[in-house]
């Protein structure tokens, strides 16, 4: 048996249950990306299924990396079969790029985000936090490290995976993720506070009713909040 690196942490072994669990969510990210393979840009899924370290309640969160049209995507999901349950559009900050989200259940386990704007270097590191794979790595079988939500970095063995804590880590985080130490810092700020204070909600976040478009609600949005707008640049859609 092939040893585990000696990393600071708690080696989890996976039973065939959670094995199980990995395949079949991984198989609902493998439909959605390869129905998303017309729009020629990065789409990766985001988090536990790239990491490997899922529950049932896992969602599958598939990205589309760069800004696309909203309503190119939604024909291509609806192409594929799926039915497009709820949308909505988000700005976590003022100083985020605006996102819509496609949710395709009703459970919102398995959802598309596509950014309505060129993502900032830090906002595209996030999704290398957390752990991210593209369509030919989930199809290998690959796992990625990552931090999740409570602050531990998942280091992905062959048995499961090694849980390390965060704090004291930073910089093997960092290394493994490939991220630069000031998203490390900054990941633990944001996500202390949120542990301390709760979620504070989000600068913008607009359903979009059926009977419109996307884009008809971003221009909405737009035209009433400066902030959104700005955030939008000249790509917008």
């Amino acid at each position: 048996m092939t040893p585990r690196p000696a990393y600071p942490g708690v080696e989890v072994e996976y039973d065939e249950w959670r094995w199980r669990v990995l395949a079949e969510k991984r198989a609902k990210a493998v439909k959605i990306m390869e129905a998303l393979r017309p729009l020629r840009v990065e789409v990766i899924v985001h988090g536990s299924i790239a990491r490997g370290d899922v529950d049932r309640d896992s969602d599958v969160d598939v990205v589309v990396v760069e800004p696309v049209s909203p309503g190119i995507v939604e024909l291509l999901l609806e192409r594929a079969g799926y039915r497009v349950r709820y949308r909505e559009i988000v700005q976590a900050t003022p100083n985020y790029t605006p996102k819509v989200y496609f949710y395709l259940d009703e459970a919102e386990e398995q959802v598309v985000s596509v950014p309505l704007a060129v993502l900032k270097p830090r906002e595209r590191e996030f999704y290398r936090w957390g752990g991210e794979l593209g369509l030919e790595g989930v199809r290998a079988g690959k796992r990625v490290p990552g931090v999740n939500k409570d602050l531990v970095l998942i280091i992905p063995t062959e048995r499961g995976h090694v849980e390390v804590e965060l704090e004291g880590n930073e910089r093997l985080a960092a290394k493994l993720t490939g991220v630069s130490l000031e998203t490390v810092e900054e990941r633990i700020r944001v996500l202390s506070r949120r542990r301390e204070h709760g979620r504070t909600g989000v600068f913008v976040k607009r359903p979009v009713p059926p009977g419109k478009s996307v884009e008809e609600v971003v221009e909405e949005v737009a035209r009433e909040n400066p902030y959104f707008r700005r955030a939008l640049g000249p790509r917008r859609v």
